[in-house]
C-alpha cells in the first residue's frame, strides 16, 4: 500500500462506516487506515493518523461534522487534510455551510461506488469534489445570497489578485480541474498550481471550493 491515498471514514452509523470501508477497499491505490464515530473521536484519529482525506459525516452527536470540519482547518498541521463531507442532507444552507467551514467537497450518500471512489481520488490530488445536484444548489444559494454588501467585500478580496490570477480563479469557479485551465488558459499545468497556490493565499481561502465561492459571491462567476 505504499504510495496509496490514506483515509479516515467518520460517521455515526458503524453499518454505513462498514459499506464506506467495503468501497474504498477496492481501489487498490485507496487505503482506509482508521475510522470515528463522532467529530470529538475524528479530531483525536486524524491528529493520529494524518490522512490525505476524510469523508466526514455531518449530523453526529457531541460534535457535528462542520464543526469538526472548521476545527481541522484552525489546525496549521492539519490543513492539508481534504474532507469530504458525505450526508443524506442537501439542503442549501448545509451545503455552503460545509464548504465554508474548509470541507473540499460535499457528496450524498447515495453517490455511485465508483463515483465515490473517484471523489476520494480527485480530493487527494487537491480538485473540488462536488455531486451535480450539490453543485447546481450551491451555485443557486451563493447566487440568491448574494446581497450588495457581501458582493462588495468579495470583489475586494478579488482586488488582490493579479490579471492573470483572475483569470484562474473566475476558472476556478467554473469548476475546472488544473488542466482545463491549463488548456483554456495557454499556460501549464505546474503553472496553474503555482497561481492556484497564490490565490488561496491571497484570498485566505482553504481550499478551490472556498476560492470559487468567493468568484460566486462578486457575482462574476458567468464573466
Amino acid at each position: 500500500m505504499n504510495g496509496a491515498t490514506r483515509v479516515v471514514l467518520v460517521d455515526d452509523d458503524p453499518l454505513v462506516r462498514s459499506g464506506l470501508s467495503l468501497i474504498l477497499g477496492g481501489a487498490p491505490d485507496l487505503e482506509v487506515v482508521s475510522s470515528a464515530s463522532d467529530g470529538v473521536e475524528a479530531l483525536e484519529v486524524v491528529a493520529r493518523e494524518r490522512p490525505d482525506v476524510v469523508l466526514m459525516d455531518i449530523r453526529m452527536p457531541r460534535l457535528d461534522g462542520i464543526e469538526a470540519t472548521r476545527r481541522l482547518r484552525d489546525l496549521p498541521d492539519l490543513r492539508d487534510v481534504r474532507v469530504i463531507v458525505l450526508t443524506t442532507f442537501d439542503a442549501d444552507d448545509m451545503i455552503v455551510e460545509a464548504l465554508r467551514a474548509g470541507a473540499a467537497g460535499f457528496l450524498l450518500k447515495d453517490t455511485p461506488p465508483a463515483r465515490l471512489v473517484e471523489a476520494v481520488r480527485a480530493a487527494a490530488a487537491g480538485e473540488p469534489t462536488l455531486s451535480p445536484r450539490v453543485a447546481e444548489q450551491l451555485i443557486a444559494a451563493v447566487t440568491d445570497r448574494s446581497a450588495p454588501d457581501g458582493r462588495r467585500a468579495a470583489a475586494a478580496r478579488l482586488d488582490a489578485l493579479t490579471d492573470r490570477e483572475r483569470e484562474v480563479a473566475l476558472a476556478l469557479a467554473r469548476g475546472l480541474s488544473n488542466a482545463d485551465i491549463a488548456g483554456e488558459l495557454y499556460m501549464s499545468v505546474p503553472t496553474v498550481k503555482t497561481h492556484v497556490s497564490r490565490i488561496l493565499t491571497k484570498l485566505d481561502a482553504a481550499n478551490r471550493v472556498q476560492a470559487a465561492i468567493v468568484v460566486h459571491d462578486a457575482g462574476l462567476a458567468d464573466s
